[in-house]
């Protein structure tokens, strides 16, 4: 877990056998958190805006995941 301007950004070693994402809220954990599925070419992809994240801060958390994107497969 870790979090950028405000956002937390978390995420479960095993969920359900699901591909590698991540989940993202502000200032919490919640159920309909905005998910980012991690790609195979070491990026990742909006799945769902469940937050309501602006369009603006939706593109930096993408490279914020991006550059993350070994931290997060190891853990």
């Amino acid at each position: 877990m870790f979090s950028v301007s405000g956002y937390l950004i978390y995420f479960w070693s095993n969920e359900n056998n699901e591909p590698i994402h991540v989940h993202v809220s502000k200032g919490r954990p919640t159920k309909h958190a905005t998910i980012f599925w991690l790609t195979s070419d070491h990026g990742c992809i909006l799945a769902t805006n469940g937050s309501k994240i602006s369009n603006h801060d939706i593109n930096k958390l993408s490279d914020v995941i991006s550059a993350q994107y070994e931290y997060i497969c190891e853990k």
